[in-house]
């Protein structure tokens, strides 16, 4: 018993700066009273002690302003930090040294009895006021943006942000670079727009400079054909877009 409950010490320790020593951890900290009040909670729950368990899990919500559902399944060396205003339904599932903060919903997308809550599994860090909905899951080591609202599975290691929950591309400095790069053919000043802004012209003047990229594309393709075939063709006005720049552009990115 005061093996694992040090394990679940040292975890906070490793998480939060904050932390000046066990005793303080102890006395202070709402998420590690929430989880410990949780473990026997369950156990009633699991045992049929239904009333019982519920009661114990509502006076810790009262206490700590964190509400566990006592039949929801928590690993090892979980970390609620703050705590407050966080909520884990019935089903939910969560495995070992998982990381939430204060605000965040594990919570069910219908009335119908069964599995409607997530599972979420080793190393998971959620965000502050993330909301994750319905029976998905979250692969090991994933991270979910503050304030993000997750709807679908999560793969593991991915890192989910926005409302609704998109995967964070890893191309998407490559994808920008390579339309400023036509922004910068056609004459035209992107000003720092990007794919996340959530401005309608943005992101229309966005799939217009990946479009006029692929026609460009199509363009040079027929252009090579023709001229195999012995056909003097007229070159475009504008510059042509090279490889090199756009390779130019993406170290621009990344460096």
């Amino acid at each position: 018993m005061l093996k694992k409950l040090k394990e679940e010490f040292d975890c906070i320790f490793e998480r939060d700066p904050a932390a000046q020593s066990y005793f303080e951890i102890l006395t202070t900290y709402p998420g590690v009273h929430a989880v410990m009040v949780h473990r026997l909670s369950h156990r009633l729950w699991s045992f049929g002690l239904r009333w019982p368990a519920r009661l114990i899990a509502y006076l810790m919500r009262w206490f700590t302003g964190i509400e566990i559902h006592p039949g929801a399944k928590i690993g090892r060396r979980l970390f609620i930090d703050h705590g407050m205003g966080v909520v884990i339904g019935e089903t939910a599932v969560i495995g070992d040294d998982c990381t939430l903060y204060h605000g965040v919903t594990l919570g069910g997308t219908s009335w119908k009895k069964g599995k409607r809550h997530p599972t979420l599994g080793n190393g998971v860090v959620i965000g502050a006021g993330a909301k994750v909905l319905g029976p998905i899951e979250v692969g090991d080591g994933a991270r979910i943006g503050s304030n993000s609202v997750v709807l679908k599975n999560v793969p593991a290691a991915a890192t989910v942000v926005g409302i609704p929950g998109h995967l964070v591309n890893p191309d998407r400095k490559a994808q920008e670079a390579r339309r400023q790069a036509i922004a910068s053919k056609v004459g035209f000043d992107a000003y720092g727009m990007t794919s996340d802004m959530p401005d309608p012209v943005a992101h229309a003047i966005n799939h217009m400079l990946d479009h006029i990229q692929k026609l460009d594309e199509q363009i040079e393709v027929l252009q090579t054909a023709m001229r195999d075939h012995g056909i003097a063709m007229k070159n475009a006005p504008l510059p042509e877009l090279e490889k090199c720049q756009i390779e130019q552009c993406e170290k621009g990115e990344t460096n």
